[in-house]
């Protein structure tokens, strides 16, 4: 007899256990408000429960070592999907997402291998070309910047993209492309992403896009006080400074968090490799009040005109990942 109330507790410590599973966000070093790649996914999942009015949870680590423990955790709490945000988590997931083989996994900006995992990437290139055909033609000295954050392929390709775009409406303007630095504390550093863009515009820059994470917020800031025109990216980073910031190059994240909720709640979300450009959604510019004076006619034309050959396959930009180094510096 004494069993029976045992036994009874421990299922409902189970079925409670269930009740409460739910989505969860693990974000990349940099912080959820970093104004950028994290605050994107941030505001994907706040649109989530605003719409469904379901909760989720999130962590945000401080440094690479804590994402497996993170991932475990909220795997062993019965958590689902559970979506890391960033690289940097690729190899924790890696070991963690087979050992839960019932959990759903997904992770942005880097690929893993597993039959519970979503893997989704992006072409940045083909953002960044866009807004490099703004910055080339924004530009009264014909010097243009980039600051990226961590020195890595992606953001290698992300450049190359930018200079691209930039040489198709310009073929002499000059890019000047710097790097934070080797290792993921690039993304949240804001004092040199400052400094960066303070020798780019000694240098003649008067166009500077950040693609940095957190960094970038003292890139945008250093052009700003300085007078010249910044151009953000991942979030729209255009209210940040009004009037200063060019535009901004969304890479859709938020779309990746709020889908891979939805999909889980409403049981069709699937595993594998999801690749996003111009053609899916995944990435686009932004016009609004902060920056509509300083787009022209003939530039806001110039750039629908690429996103639209680019999505169409008239215009190829070359991915250094793909096609070897980048043709153009």
């Amino acid at each position: 007899m004494t069993c029976r109330p045992i036994l009874l507790a421990a299922l409902l410590g189970l079925f409670a256990s269930v009740a409460v599973a739910k989505p969860a966000v693990v974000y990349s070093v940099g912080g959820k408000f970093d104004g950028s790649f994290n605050e994107a996914a941030y505001n994907g999942a706040q649109r989530f429960k605003e719409e469904t009015g379901k909760d989720y949870a999130e962590f945000e680590i401080a440094n690479q070592a804590q994402s497996e423990q993170a991932l475990r955790n909220f795997a062993q709490r019965g958590f689902s999907p559970i979506v890391a945000i960033g690289f940097t988590h690729a190899s924790a997931l890696a070991k963690v997402a087979p050992q839960f083989p019932k959990t759903r996994f997904a992770i942005v900006d880097s690929v893993v291998e597993a039959p519970n995992v979503q893997s989704v990437a992006f072409r940045e290139e083909e953002g960044s070309y866009v807004v490099g055909i703004l910055a080339a033609m924004a530009s009264k000295t014909g010097t243009i910047g980039f600051v990226g954050g961590m020195d890595i392929p992606l953001i290698r390709k992300f450049a190359c993209g930018y200079i691209q775009g930039a040489r198709s409406a310009d073929p002499k303007v000059k890019v000047l492309v710097n790097m934070t630095g080797p290792t993921p504390a690039a993304w949240s550093d804001p004092v040199r992403g400052g400094e960066l863009a303070r020798s780019q515009i000694e240098q003649g820059a008067d166009v500077i896009i950040q693609a940095a994470g957190g960094t970038g917020i003292g890139v945008l800031q250093a052009a700003a006080d300085a007078g010249v025109l910044g151009i953000g990216t991942d979030s729209n980073q255009n209210g940040l400074h009004p009037g200063k910031v060019l535009t901004s190059m969304r890479k859709r994240v938020d779309n990746v968090v709020y889908d891979n909720f939805v999909t889980a709640l409403d049981g069709t979300w699937q595993p594998g490799l999801q690749v996003m450009g111009l053609a899916e959604g995944g990435l686009d510019w932004v016009i609004d009040d902060d920056n509509l004076r300083l787009i022209t006619p003939q530039m806001e034309a110039a750039a629908e005109a690429a996103e639209e050959a680019i999505a169409g396959g008239g215009i190829q930009v070359h991915n250094i990942t793909r096609d070897g180094p980048c043709p153009v510096h």
